[in-house]
Order: structure tokens, then C-alpha cells, then sequence
């Protein structure tokens, strides 16, 4: 654990996040938690702490600031889609008390894994759904998501639960510009937002769209 939180710390350095060291216990009481129920739910393939250190923890992590930008520090909700064992949704949960944090997923193991992960952390600006996002109606300010779908389908899909003036946004390995040209008309992408993910050498970007303009 101290390797962790050694590597943990230097990539919170990296990436200019300041945060307190009960963040930091959370972050790595939440990669136990994943190590844990992996063991019988499956949450995820990466199986290595380390490994899960800077592909799951820090790849989150690299987004905490630009979502800081987008909101400003103030109060929003964020909508995580098919997030999985949580990622980024825990980790921004914990990084930012501000946001109000729903995870949702199709399959309820991971939905329960979400909700337990709230409660053992204490985080009660998170909560885990088991719903497909198609059928989700309540606003959010922000709709994100990790390696889920084409942006396309992304946008279409959760369409419906994005504020007037929500944002989406979207975390990818390399540009992908076919699916930025294969947006639906009525989308945007405002801002495209490189990432360098600390320990990780691979193309990390963030693709910002929005409802554009009528």
C-alpha cells in the first residue's frame, strides 16, 4: 500500500491536483474495494494494483481538473454512463464534494458494486444506477463516459437526460476524428482536451460536445 500511495501521490503531483489526505485514502481504499469484488463480480480485466493505479486511477484522475473547469468548483450533477466499476464517476465523487455523481450501468452487479463503493466511502454525493441511460429523464449539467460507445451513440443515447445548457464529455485514447464527423446533426464538439495521464504511455484526449445552437 505505501508503493500506492507513493505512486498515487507523484501522479496527483503530475497532473497539478491538490487534494486532502482523506481524498487520498479514499482513492486507495476504493482501488481495494475493486481489488476485492473483482474476485467474484468481474468490475474490470486489469487485475495488477499497480496496473489499476495508472490505467483506472490516474487515467480518472486526468479529468478532475478540465471538470472542475467546466463547472466552475460550483454545485452540478454529472451523469457517468456505463461506468463500470465506477471510473471516472467514484473518483470525481471523491475529488469533487460539489458534484452530485450518478454511475449508471445495464448490469446491476456493477450498479451494486457502485452503491456499496458510496457507502463504505462515505460518499453520499454518489449513487449507483442499474438503468440503461436511454430511459433516464432527470437533467444532469455534465453526461459523461470511459471507453463506452461511439460518440455518436454516446450523444444519442443520453440525450435525453442532459440539461438545456449540459455538456457532454467524452474520454478517448487517440482523436477520433471519423466519429467527431459522424456527430448527429444537432451536436457540437466545442473543445477538444489532451490529457497526459502520469505512468501511462498512451493518447489520452477529452471530446467536449454540446446541443448546438438552433
Amino acid at each position: 500500500m505505501k508503493v500506492l500511495e507513493a505512486g498515487l501521490r507523484g501522479g496527483l503531483a503530475d497532473l497539478g491536483l491538490a487534494l486532502a489526505d482523506e481524498q487520498v485514502a479514499k482513492l486507495l481504499d476504493y482501488l481495494g474495494l475493486i481489488e476485492k469484488w473483482n474476485k467474484v463480480y468481474n468490475l474490470t480485466a486489469v487485475r495488477d494494483p499497480a496496473e489499476m493505479l495508472t490505467h483506472h486511477l490516474l487515467d480518472s484522475l486526468a479529468v478532475v481538473v478540465p471538470v472542475r473547469h467546466q463547472t466552475g468548483g460550483e454545485p452540478a450533477s454529472l451523469l457517468d454512463v456505463g461506468s463500470g466499476a465506477g471510473l471516472p464517476g467514484v473518483v470525481l465523487a471523491i475529488c469533487c464534494p460539489e458534484l452530485k455523481v450518478v454511475c449508471v450501468d445495464t448490469v446491476a452487479k456493477k450498479a451494486a458494486f457502485i452503491q456499496q463503493a458510496a457507502v463504505t466511502l462515505g460518499l453520499s454525493n454518489l449513487r449507483g444506477l442499474h438503468a440503461r441511460v436511454e430511459n433516464l429523464r432527470d437533467p444532469f449539467d455534465v453526461v459523461c463516459s470511459r471507453a463506452f460507445a461511439s460518440l455518436a451513440d454516446f450523444v444519442s443515447w443520453s440525450e435525453p437526460a442532459l440539461a438545456v445548457r449540459g455538456v457532454w464529455l467524452a474520454m478517448k485514447g487517440k482523436l477520433p476524428n471519423e466519429e467527431i464527423a459522424a456527430l448527429p446533426v444537432g451536436v457540437e464538439m466545442f473543445h477538444v482536451e489532451q490529457l497526459k495521464v502520469p505512468g501511462l504511455d498512451a493518447e489520452r484526449c477529452i471530446v467536449w460536445m454540446r446541443r448546438a445552437a438552433q
